[in-house]
Parts: structure tokens; sequence; C-alpha cells
């Protein structure tokens, strides 16, 4: 191991250039680095070493704050290109790994491969919000996660939002699953839920933040997201498939005169409400909201409540355009069946080879978080179709890929077997949208909304 002064030196001068360490501090710094170099017993540190390392070089949480929000004042994009540089540049985010997650257009849809994190399949770890024993912090996503190290989360940096009047802070995901992927977080713990008051806060969002997306996960398990004990919203700086789609139909009510109703084309269920007006927008969709966890219809499999709790619920989402506020609203059940134990608007059990875990906000906007040991099994199904060979028992599960794609790739050998695969995926991520729409025909989506008094 190189001397440690010397290491030491050269971690102090990195912070100096990218981590804003100012002089007058530049000592202190270093001995607390030294102190943590001298305990590591490898060549290098390892991970929770490095982040203790990082953590040290790293800007205190209200000097990064202050500097946030001075900045912000200015201009919010160059406040959130600086938040998110600094937050990959102290090691939070970690971009050198996320960049070498696959990642393709395929139908449509944006898929992607993660590689970095395993699947999540419990959805009872949702629920609890990842809680550990001990009670402190009391989920994954609480503010004193904030240089917390029982998490390694040292180098984690926050700043302050206030939405709906209520103290709220945003942090980047160090695992992103797309362009400057952050969370919103309610500084109080308290439950994810959506209620009237959800869409200003959005709106406030993206008031304060109009070059990015805010939505909300619903707030039940298999169609939500992974932290339900803590009421948070996902956003940043790409818009999603979704958000691009045009409108099926277009329809008006009477009682908002300045707000288009859209049904959305898109493989799932989605109205969206476009407005300049934020009270009307705010008003429609709380009572497209409140028609939805209501209604019932056990013909197509809808039932809002039974002894199994509560299964209707909505996930909002917002972008700011020339137009206005542009909220999308996908309407979302999770009930269950016999036939379908992991949900009736779920990946169904033939996809689950590819996907099995729940579709929430992110991939019902069409971007694909798809699990990482994909990137092996399907190397070795593209070299099965390439070869012309048959599929081995071993790899049944993928019967319809490897039939699909193959045709894909008989139809058009000279893209190769790879290309062939990426289009498959696109197919597949598709028909699990299209599992998950409540309304599989459109005139049932515009029948729920002349319903609530919308006309064509």
């Amino acid at each position: 191991m190189r001397d440690v002064q010397t290491l030491a030196d050269e971690y102090v001068a990195y912070a100096k250039k990218h981590l804003e360490l100012e002089e007058r501090n530049a000592d202190y710094v270093k001995n607390r680095v030294l102190e943590i170099l001298s305990s590591c017993e490898g060549e290098t540190p390892d991970a929770d070493e490095a982040d203790m390392i990082y953590g040290a070089l790293s800007l205190m949480p209200a000097q990064v704050n202050s500097r946030f929000q001075a900045q912000k004042n200015e201009d919010a994009k160059l406040a959130t290109d600086w938040l998110y540089g600094y937050c990959v540049k102290n090691d939070y985010v970690k971009k050198a790994v996320l960049d070498k997650n696959p990642r393709f257009e395929s139908e449509g849809l944006i898929v992607t491969i993660n590689k970095a994190k395993p699947e999540f399949r419990d959805p009872k770890k949702a629920a609890s919000g990842n809680a550990v024993a001990g009670g402190y912090p009391l989920c994954s996503i609480c503010r004193e996660n904030e240089g917390y190290g029982g998490r390694s989360k040292r180098t984690l940096r926050t700043v302050d939002l206030t939405m709906g009047g209520e103290n709220w802070f945003w942090q980047y995901s160090p695992y992103g699953y797309f362009r400057e992927h952050g969370i919103a977080v309610n500084c109080t713990h308290t439950p994810m839920h959506v209620d009237h008051t959800t869409f200003g806060k959005l709106m406030d969002f993206v008031d304060q933040f109009p070059h990015y997306f805010i939505g909300c996960n619903a707030p039940l398990p298999r169609i939500g997201g992974s932290v339900l004990a803590h009421d948070h919203y996902q956003g940043g700086g790409e818009i999603l498939p979704m958000h691009k789609a045009g409108a099926a139909v277009t329809l008006s009510h009477p009682d908002y005169l300045h707000t288009t109703v859209e049904v959305v084309d898109w493989q799932g269920t989605v109205v969206r409400a476009v407005s300049k007006d934020r009270n009307e927008i705010s008003a429609l969709c709380e009572k497209i909201r409140a028609k939805w966890v209501s209604y019932c219809d056990p013909a197509i499999g809808i039932i809002p409540e039974d002894g199994d709790g509560v299964h209707n619920a909505i996930s909002p989402t917002v972008v700011k355009t020339a137009r206005g506020y542009e909220m999308s609203l996908i309407l979302r059940s999770n009930i269950t069946s016999e036939r379908y134990p992991d949900g009736i608007f779920h990946a169904h059990p033939e996809y689950h080879f590819i996907k099995k875990e729940s579709i929430g906000l992110i991939e019902a906007q069409g971007l694909f978080i798809l699990p990482g040991r994909l990137e092996s099994e399907l190397a070795e199904i593209e070299a099965l179709i390439e070869g012309g060979k048959l599929l081995p028992e071993a790899y049944e599960a993928f019967r319809l890929v490897y039939e699909e794609a193959g045709e894909i790739f008989r139809n058009n050998p000279a893209a190769g077997a790879h290309a062939a695969m990426q289009k498959e995926l696109g197919r597949i991520c598709n028909r699990i949208l299209e599992n998950t729409a409540v309304f599989k025909d459109r005139a049932k989506t515009v029948e729920f909304l002349t319903d609530l008094g919308c006309v064509k």
C-alpha cells in the first residue's frame, strides 16, 4: 500500500478540485482521512472504508443545502446540475456502475438491465419500508440516513424542499434508473398516500424544477414502490415514453372549462388532465381519483375492497410543458386471484422469467428495469438462435423468447440475434403493460370519464 500520507494528500487534492474543500479545512479533513486509512487492512480501502473517506471529504449537509438553495434562486437547472454532479463526484451516485447497465429503446419503450441491484420480490419489505432492527433510522429513506454508516450513507447529501406548505427534501438515487433519478421525501415518516393534496405538491415541484418530471407510486403493495412506509415521490431529468404518448380520445368537462381531458394512447390505462389552471387540475384529478378508488366491476376483475384490503389506487405523474401542467393518472389495481396470485393486473406468469417484480411508477411510464441475471441468460439464448441449436431443457422457461426472437432473427439475420432479442424484449414489455391495464378496451376508459360528466 502506498504511503498513507501520500494517499491522504491525493484524497485531499481531489476534494479541493471536485468537492469544494476549502483550504482552511484541508488539514482537518486530511487528519480524518489518515485516521480511516490507518485502520485499512487491505492494499486499498474496501467499499465501506471508501464510503467513510468520501464522507469525510464531502461538504457538510448544511453547506450543500446552502450552496444548492443559493444556486436555485438564480437558476433551478444549474442547481440540480451542480447537486447531481457533486453526488457523482463524492461517490454517492454510482454513475460508473450505472453506465455499465445495458439500455436500449425497443418498440416505443426504454429497456434497461439492472446489474447493480438484486431482484426485489418481497412486497412485505415494501410495506415495512425496509426497516431494520433497532428502529434507527426508521426506514431506508428517512432523512436520518444522511451520514449514517450502518447503511453506508456517509456520502448522502439532501436539500430542502417545500411542497404543499410541508417540509420535504430531495436526494438522488445511488443506483438511479434514468437520468438524474431522484426522490422527494417527506421529512415526516408517514405512510405513502395519494389524496387531494398530492396533485398540488407535485405541481409545486415542477414549478420549482420545470426541467424535471415528478410522480407518485400507487400506495399499495404489488403496484407501488419498494418503500411504502414513507411518503415519497420519484422524478428526474428524463421525459419517459408515456409522457410523449399522444391522446387516443380527447374530452372536456363543463365544470373545468380551462382543462382538457385525454385518454392516453398507451398500453396501460392512463387519463391525462392538461391545463394551466392549478386549481382545475387538482379538483378534476381528485374527482377522477375518488371515482376510481371506489370503482367496482367484478365482470372484469375490479373489486375496490375486500377482506384482503383496498385494491384500487392511482399513480399520478406530472410534467410542465407549453400546454401547462400535464398530469397523468395511471389507474391501478393490485387485486389477486387463484389464477393470478401475484396480481390480475400484474405481469402474467408467462412473462415472470423476464419480469416478476412489481410494475411501479417508472415502468408504468415505459422504462422497464429488468433483472441483471438476464444479461447472461439471454446471451445464451442468442447464441443458440444464431447457431441454429435446439433449446436445452435447462432453458425451457425461456421458450417464448427463444421462439419469437428466433423468428425475428430468421426474418432479418443480417441484424443479428442480439438485435432480435432487444426487439423481442420490447414486445414482451409492451405485453406486460397491457396486463397492467385495468380497462382493456379504451371505450371503457371513455365510459368511466363520461360517467364523471366529461364529454367528447
